[in-house]
């Protein structure tokens, strides 16, 4: 029953269908015309113009079994009747009989996957000239024209449940992976405590390599579940939160990230150069995350015999801090994509990583009311991030 309601509906949202209607009876003279719905066991109207009180409206049904709609459906040709008295065929039929008309004439509604969806039909009490090349013609382009609104519409409710059901996979998928993030946090932080504890020990330079590693593999661990749940939050609504110091010095916060991730990179030279002659109003933990995401950007794609460049000044009441290295430039085609989510350009095998790095920069940057721009040519790749003071 609901299935026949939903194809009353759309029947009735076409704005073509009464000018459909209006045109077949003006046309052929006809009393009655109909859009009908026809199954294996019913006949519903969808949508009526009737100037000989028929006494259907829109919903109004018909036993299946007294129609010609039946035939209709079983053979999908159309029958075309201009006087049932001078037809050999239908003057007995018993269809003529129970409802009292002497012309007629039905076009099949077919889909585009070939599924009969009803009849085009129009009746009157007195014959009339419909066995003709226009009349059929015109009564089969509007049954055409009836049955690709019914794919257009079909099609858009399709869209719509795909679009609704991949935006309830996509919350999950999300739900899911900032559950796994908060999980692995812990497990991630007790083991760097142990490599830190372990690497304070008297160890050998083969156990001191193998714990390096160990930290690199750490840190790497941390950074990804770390840009992993910071892209859960944006995407799930809530944004990325600041916790803003407006009074403490920023430098020894940079030199954190610096020297950590000079300990994981013992073999890449990296220079920095802090001029902050005031303090910045910023989250700091957040501007460590932006500066950690773009050092490890530059170990990743920079020319590994070059030097990282890293910089930070207050000048001219703005905040500005920089990442550069030497190395292929970016090419264009990547610049238009390069701050979205799951980036990850052309890198070697060891360095795959999910992608999230600059985006979370980007996003923090923005979230802090300044901007990141990158500028990419032969000499050098760099990365700024400004903000107001």
């Amino acid at each position: 029953m609901g299935e026949i309601k939903a194809d009353i509906e759309a029947v009735g949202r076409m704005e073509e269908v009464p000018t459909i209607l209006e045109v077949v009876c003006k046309t052929t003279g006809m009393g009655f015309a109909a859009v009908a719905r026809v199954t294996e066991r019913r006949w519903v109207a969808c949508a009526v113009l009737d100037s000989i009180d028929f006494g259907l409206t829109p919903g109004s049904e018909l036993r299946l079994e007294s129609t010609i709609c039946n035939e209709i459906r079983q053979s999908h040709q159309s029958v075309v009747i201009n006087s049932v008295t001078d037809s050999p065929y239908y003057r007995d039929h018993h269809t003529p009989a129970t409802y009292g008309f002497q012309s007629y004439i039905s076009v099949p509604i077919v889909q585009r996957d070939g599924s009969f969806f009803g009849t085009l039909c129009a009746i009157d009490p007195s014959p009339h000239k419909l066995d003709n090349p226009e009349t059929i013609g015109m009564f089969k382009l509007f049954a055409k024209l009836i049955a690709s609104n019914l794919d257009n519409e079909a099609d858009l409710v399709q869209v719509h449940a795909d679009l609704a059901e991949e935006r309830e996979l996509s919350v999950v998928r999300e739900q899911f992976v900032a559950v796994l993030g908060h999980d692995l946090r812990n497990p991630i932080a007790s083991m760097m405590a142990g490599i830190r504890r372990l690497t304070r020990t008297g160890v050998n330079d083969e156990t001191r390599k193998i714990l390096n590693l160990m930290q690199y593999s750490a840190v790497r661990m941390r950074d990804l579940v770390d840009n992993v749940l910071d892209f859960a939050r944006a995407r799930l609504g809530d944004g990325l939160k600041l916790e803003v110091v407006a009074e403490a010095p920023l430098g020894p916060v940079l030199e954190d990230v610096v020297s950590e991730v000079r300990a994981v990179n013992p073999d890449r030279e990296i220079r920095s150069t802090f001029d902050l002659v005031r303090d910045v109003r910023c989250d700091h933990p957040r501007i460590a995350q932006l500066l950690s995401n773009l050092v490890g950007n530059a170990v990743t794609h920079g020319d590994p015999t070059q030097p990282i460049e890293i910089g930070a000044s207050t000048r001219n009441g703005t905040f500005e801090l920089w990442v550069s290295n030497a190395g292929d430039p970016i090419s264009e085609a990547a610049m238009g994509t390069l701050f979205k989510p799951f980036f990850r350009g052309e890198v070697r095998g060891s360095r795959q990583g999910l992608g999230l790095g600059l985006y979370i920069a980007s996003e923090i940057a923005r979230v802090h009311g300044g901007a990141l721009s990158v500028r990419s040519d032969e000499n050098e790749t760099r990365f700024t991030f400004t903000m107001p003071l």
